[in-house]
This record gives structure tokens, sequence and C-alpha cells, in this order.
């Protein structure tokens, strides 16, 4: 695994990136007055809400609430992750991207040079197909155009054992890569004086190169022609290819015009294809291997909402209750996660291409809602439910266990109820509602530091949190702000962590500031603040806006708690002159409350 990305690198990226260029090769920006405007590119408009700020490095949508970084631009834009949108950045500015991790980087350095490799055998594969016309054939009688092949890249990889080996292995170096790149396998010796050597991984096969966020080749898929074991071969993990992060038709998804509204997973590469060709521009394919729950937060990084699409066999209803049992942790209010069947000795390929798109898509519209599914699984497993509801309830309790208290949660749980015909299941559940809960634990937190929870819309420190981000410079000048660290109050702890760091580490803009706090539960909460409107118009008044709420807070915290922190205080480092005069009159007010006492 690759080492982190250090954050003074990605401080340094926000701020020597232009905001303005970047969004401005994308979306049509015109100037107005210290911003930039256009219509916005996350909702349809005719009159322009979408500004840019260059000088606080951050975007926002006044139609529908888009907001971020050049960062975050580029995550929701072209649907990047976060690695790969600091790398789109930081290749615009010709900066190589640094790497934590000690050991992890020499292996990520030799991983890069994969890809122009990768990318070359690709090339090497698509000619193969032009000059075979056996393997044309093939492609034809499965229904792909030309047009489809080449928007896919598809190749012929030669029925030869070193074909690709003596076009890019000259010499011991170059062998090496290939074997790094799984392009080739070692060959085995049983004598240590005998020399070892290498041969091609993929031989008479339709080779389906798989591509990153980037159109970067990261490895293959090959379809054998004829008949033959295994039908389907896929390159092993590599540096720089990692199957059980990785989807099949993810980049060409991207590549389409139409906005991305759900995802269909399915299990094949021709599926995928055929389904593309159809129209059905949202499908992709996991990459022989079940669908993970990486896979999953990284597909809801892009859309709300999943179809898994299985063919109606056997294998088809066993895979898809693998994909259910991955999905619990990710299943979340505000997703939607839905599962296909198809009709008995059909695939994708297969049926889109028999009943054409609109058919199709009406299946697909008709999909099994995840929590239906999970009941109707548990219930065809049980065969009956006569008699077995105890048995029942025993297997729906650690599947309900692994999903996030919430709506979706709940309404799983009322599914199983009603479908069983027991009203009671509801209430023997309860009490797993009632269990901490880890998994939301970090967010729910996060929503109480900022204030979310408890605090109104105007409260002081949401207010403060604001200015502050608008005016990060201020925070060099603030005092008193270590008293809320370690605050319950809703909002006071995280004000407190925020103007330390940029006390520690000065942000020079918002965008800046902000992006710091993306890998936090508190960033999405961050980002609001940030993208709501600042009425503070300069760094004097948002200096004392700040100190003022400040103040306020730490009023709030009680007189007796606050005098016993400045007394410490005042015995290790010091007090300084603010801070004695607020003592001095604490221990007054403190005096002034305590009885006297005369004599008997």
């Amino acid at each position: 695994m690759a080492g982190r990305i250090p954050q003074h690198f990605i401080d340094e990226l926000i701020a020597r990136a232009d905001i303005v260029e970047v969004i401005g090769s994308r979306v049509q920006l015109k100037k107005a007055g210290r911003e930039w405007k256009a219509c916005c590119p996350f909702h349809g408009e005719k009159t322009p809400s979408f500004t840019v700020s260059q000088a606080k490095q951050f975007y926002h949508c006044f139609g529908c609430g888009a907001h971020g970084t050049a960062i975050g631009f580029l995550m929701e834009h072209d649907k990047l992750s976060f690695v790969e949108a600091v790398e789109e950045l930081a290749s615009r500015m010709g900066l190589d991207v640094p790497r934590e991790g000690g050991a992890d980087e020499p292996r990520q350095q030799a991983g890069e040079s994969l890809y122009e490799l990768l990318g070359r055998v690709a090339l090497f594969y698509a000619d193969g197909l032009r000059e075979d016309q056996r393997a044309i054939d093939y492609l034809k009688k499965r229904g792909l155009t030309g047009e489809t092949a080449a928007q896919f890249r598809i190749g012929y990889a030669p029925d030869s054992w070193n074909a690709v080996l003596r076009r890019f292995g000259d010499n011991d170096e170059t062998r090496h890569r290939l074997l790094e790149a799984g392009l080739t396998i070692e060959r085995p010796t049983n004598n240590r004086n005998e020399e070892s050597g290498f041969y091609d991984r993929f031989r008479d096969r339709i080779m389906f190169p798989i591509r990153d966020a980037r159109g970067r080749v990261i490895a293959f898929g090959g379809r054998i022609l004829d008949k033959g074991e295994p039908k389907y071969l896929n390159s092993p993990e590599t540096p720089v290819f990692h199957k059980g992060k990785e989807f099949y038709g993810l980049y060409e998804v991207r590549q389409s015009r139409q906005p991305l509204k759900k995802l269909l997973i399915v299990e094949g590469y021709m599926d995928v294809v055929r389904l593309h060709q159809a129209g059905i521009s949202y499908a992709v394919a996991t990459l022989g291997t079940a669908t993970t729950t990486e896979h999953l937060e990284r597909v809801f990084r892009l859309t709300p909402e999943v179809i898994f699409g299985f063919d109606g066999d056997k294998a088809g209803r066993a895979a898809a209750w693998r994909a259910l049992e991955n999905a619990l942790p990710a299943a979340k209010a505000g997703r939607s996660i839905r599962f296909l069947f198809l009709p008995e000795g059909h695939d994708p390929d297969t049926l889109v291409g028999e009943e054409g798109r609109e058919a199709f898509e009406a299946r697909v519209a008709k999909a099994t809602p995840f929590h239906k599914y999970l009941v109707q699984g548990l219930i065809a497993q049980l065969g009956t439910l006569t008699g077995n509801k105890a048995k029942l309830l025993a297997a729906a309790r650690p599947l309900v266990e692994k999903m996030t208290r919430d709506a979706y949660r709940e309404e799983t749980i009322r599914e199983l109820a009603n479908s069983a015909g027991m009203a009671h299941v509801s209430e023997v559940l309860r009490w797993i509602d009632e269990r901490p809960n880890s998994q939301t634990s970090d967010e729910i937190q996060a929503r109480r530091r900022t204030g979310i929870v408890a605090a109104g819309r105007g409260s002081v420190a949401r207010q403060a949190i604001a200015v502050l981000l608008n005016f990060p410079e201020v925070a060099r000048d603030l005092r008193g702000h270590e008293a809320l660290a370690a605050s319950d109050n809703p909002g006071f702890a995280l004000l407190s962590e925020l103007i330390q760091d940029l006390k520690d580490r000065p942000a020079s803009s918002k965008g800046v500031a902000v992006e710091r706090w993306r890998d936090r539960p508190e960033h999405v909460h961050l980002e609001k603040l940030a993208a709501a409107e600042c009425f503070v118009s300069d760094r004097r008044a948002a200096l004392e806006e700040v100190q003022t709420a400040l103040s306020k807070m730490v009023n709030e915290l009680g007189p007796a708690r606050r005098t016993e922190e400045l007394l410490a205080k005042a015995d290790t480092e010091g007090l300084d002159d603010q801070e004695k005069l607020e003592l001095q009159g604490l221990l007054k007010a403190r005096n002034a409350r305590q009885p006297t006492t005369g004599k008997p």
C-alpha cells in the first residue's frame, strides 16, 4: 500500500493551484466583480448561480449548494477519488506527488513506471485484433461493433507463448518489469544452475484493458475465443492494480456526457461492453472477485444508487447474496441498493441484445430493494416460515447488527416483521438499536463538535467558525481558545482545534484551511460553513467578531471552571494581560459571593 500524501504538500497544492483555471477548463466561466460565475455544472439552470473565488480558492453554487476546493471540484465533477484528484491537480502543475511511509515509497515509485508499459502493451493487443480475422469474427458474432471495440480499446493476444516477451522484454530489466506488471509468468526451474525464463500470461484471448480513473491501463482481462479453461483470465495483483478496489468500465462511465444518477454492477466484461453499446452507459463489472465494502464506498462517492445485476441461475443468486452481505456496512440512509435478477439462461450481454435498451431498463427500474431482498433471501434459505420464525429472527440478527443505525436499518427491520407476519420482531430487535454503534459514533461526535446537533443555525460557535474559515489569518491573534478544548458544548472543541491548527500552520486561503480536514468526519460540516455567506468584510472586523465569540463561549463554561483553569495556567506558563484582568474579575466575583461569618 502506498504511503500517505503529506499534508504540507496538499496545502501547497491548494495554495499554488488556480481554481479558476482548473474549473474554467471544464466550465465556461465569466468574470463578475472579484469572482467568476457560470451555470452550475452539477444541476440544470439557466441563470448562473455558480461562483468561483480566486482569492479564497473556493467555489459555491447558490442554487444546489455544491461547494469546495479545487480538489473537491475534481472529485465531484470528474468523479475522482481524493488521491486521484491530488495526482491530477499536481500533474497540471508539473509536480510529483510525494508519499510518506518509508518502505512503501520504493514500491510506489517502481509501480509508476508500469503505466507506460501497460499502455504500450494495450496498443500491441489492439493492433493484434485488427490483424486477426478470427478474433474480429468472434466479436462480430457476439454483437460488438468496431466503434465499441475502439471505445473500450479491446484487443487480441496472439496464440504465442512469447509474443509480448519478444516485443517488450529485450533485456533483464524489461523482462522483470513485464513480470511485475503481470504480463508474463516466470517459468519454474528444477536445477539451481538452470537459468529461469518467462512466458506470456495471455495467449489467444480477446483482451479487455482495465483503466483507472485517469484512463491509464492498469491491468487486463482476457476471454478465450474457443473452448478452454479458464474462460476468463485476469491480471494478478500488482503495484498498480488491486482488484478489490477497481471496476471494469468505470473510466468509460465517467466519460459519458450523461449525469451519473446510478451505477449497474454486473459480472462480466462482455456484459459491460454490450450494455454500453446499447446506450446503458452506467454499467461496470467487478474483476473476478465479489463486490467488496471498499468497492461500494468508492461507488457511493460517485452516485447514491447502485443496482446489482446477476444471472438468474443458482450461481447468480449465490453471488447476489455475497454482495448483500458485503454491502451491509454500506447500507445507509440516502443510499439506494437494489438487486436485478435476469431470466434463467440469460446474462446482461445476451438479454440486452435480445430485447433492447428500453426493455432492459424497465427491468432495472423494477429491481428489488435491498431490505426486501434481505428478507426474501432469508426466507428462501429457511424454505418455509412455518415453525421457523425463531430461526428467521436468529438468522436476521447478525445481518442487521452490521448495518449503520439509521432509517435504512429501521426499514429493514420493519420489512422483516411485515414479511414474516411477526408483529413482535421489531420489538425483539429493538435492543440492537440500544447498543453503542461504533460505526456511527464518529459521525455523531463530529456533528456535536460542529454544533449541528444541539446548536441552532445562528449559534455563536458556528458563526465564529464560518468567519475564521473566511479569514484564517486572524487565528494568530486570537486568545483564550484553549479553554474550549475540553468542552462538551457543541462546536466549542472544534473551534479551539481549528484556531490552534491555523496558529501552528497558517493557511493562505479558505480552500487550504478546509482541505486539511478532508479525512476527518467534521469536513462536510466545515465545507458547509465555509460556503455560507460571510457578512464580515475585512480582517479587522473578523478578528473582533471571533474574539468576541470566544469570550462569550468561555463565559458559558462557568466562572468556577474558568477560574481554576486560569489559576493552573498562571502556575505553569503565566498569563497575558487580558487573562490577568479576567482572573482578577473572576476572583473578585467569587469573593463577593462567599458568605461572611461574624463572631459568636
